[in-house]
């Protein structure tokens, strides 16, 4: 909304708004930084209320077939659920406000959040009326549902694009998938969105990790839509993409001010209604930036919560023995006897050491060129071949 309005002013010219500052108000990284600091203040300005309408309302039952989590977790018992309503609210008015609506990835992450965010509400509803939420299957089917509704035109798009449908390898460059595209993308969104939510087990856990996971795909996004970049890195090239870079941004910033209430102790959880949104949109931006791998190097925490968790259950099926005194991975470390506070932290610095190892994994294959001649004759080719942003 405020890109198009800044868009019309600059056009139009009008005495006391120069060209210039509306310009510069424009570029991606001025909107990203704002849709952050909107989405930051909309959660915390939200956050009050619906805690209190949520504790009056929807509170999380602790269900477990542990009996230690059971009793390490019963003073949770009167916490309220489904605080990613707060968090969807804070992220979505941020894309309004300063994303460009007309860029076919945005409209793509609104229909993919309030897709999975409305699936999430449904299994936490049906959670709190005594049940145990919707079945596995039915929600395993529903994302694969909503995954595909948003990959079909991202498809589409990439199949248009020159080097849209290529994966990044890191060392490598990009390798096309081909028909692979479709079945990958939504392995990734679905894959991304459970992990999330398996993650989302102690207080400030999922939130404060998505932070940095998120830190990096916002990264990737800015380079992979920047042709000098996407050039010098050895990446696709994938215009509009860097559009996302707000979508990324407006998420941090909703989800600062969410952890604000959800630090330990926590005055709220973010439920299924959160994690599955907040999870399929991770995802879905390194489908964007085609970072599919690089979302398993920079998403290491979540990527080790959901294999514990496999195999764990699959050990067990084969062998009836454990890997792990208890699944996710958080839980076998409670069990060791780690206090709560002492897990999240160090998740956290596993998180942010993750997300710097998948931005390094960006240089890996790129060679320094100093040849004066090269490097002029490079900037003048890469100038001429599609969008900048600063």
């Amino acid at each position: 909304m405020l890109h198009w309005l800044l868009d019309c002013l600059t056009r139009a010219g009008y005495d006391g708004f120069p060209a210039a500052v509306g310009a510069a108000m424009e570029k991606i990284t001025w909107r990203a930084s704002v849709a952050a600091m909107i989405s930051f203040a909309l959660a915390l300005a939200l956050g009050p209320r619906m805690i209190a309408w949520l504790r009056s309302r929807y509170r999380e039952p602790v269900v477990s077939d542990s009996d230690h989590i059971r009793r390490l977790h019963r003073h949770k018992g009167a916490t309220p659920t489904m605080g990613g309503l707060f968090i969807v609210a804070g992220l979505v008015g941020g894309i309004l406000l300063l994303g460009d609506l007309g860029n076919a990835y945005v409209q793509t992450a609104m229909v993919l959040v309030l897709g999975m965010g409305l699936l999430g509400a449904v299994d936490d509803l049906t959670k709190l009326a005594g049940g145990r939420g919707i079945s596995a299957r039915a929600k395993l089917a529903g994302q694969i549902a909503v995954a595909l509704v948003a990959v079909a035109p991202l498809a589409w798009i990439h199949a248009q694009t020159p080097g849209g449908a290529k994966l990044i390898v890191p060392g490598v460059g990009g390798i096309a998938v081909g028909a692979a595209f479709v079945p990958l993308a939504v392995l990734v969104i679905v894959g991304a969105s459970n992990a999330v939510n398996l993650a989302d087990g102690l207080d400030g856990l999922a939130a404060g990790c998505l932070i940095f996971t998120t830190g990096a795909m916002a990264t990737l996004t800015y380079v992979a839509g920047h042709v000098e970049w996407a050039g010098y890195l050895h990446i696709p090239y994938v215009s509009g993409a860097g559009e996302m870079t707000v979508v990324a941004a407006a998420m941090i910033g909703s989800l600062l001010g969410f952890l604000w209430f959800n630090c330990h102790p926590a005055q709220v959880f973010m439920g299924d209604t959160g994690s599955l949104a907040l999870g399929g949109l991770l995802g879905l931006l390194a489908v964007v930036a085609r970072g599919e791998l690089l979302l398993l190097i920079a998403g290491g925490v979540f990527v080790a919560e959901a294999a514990s968790v496999i195999i764990q259950v699959g050990y067990y099926k084969w062998r009836r023995r454990r890997v792990f005194l208890c699944a996710p991975l958080h839980h076998h470390f409670q069990f060791l006897g780690w206090p709560e506070t002492k897990i999240v932290v160090r998740f956290w610095i596993a998180s942010a050491l993750c997300a710097v190892a998948g931005l390094a994994a960006l240089k890996l294959g790129v060679r320094e060129d100093t040849s004066p001649d090269r490097s002029t004759a490079t900037a003048v080719q890469t100038a001429s071949q599609g969008d900048t942003h600063p």
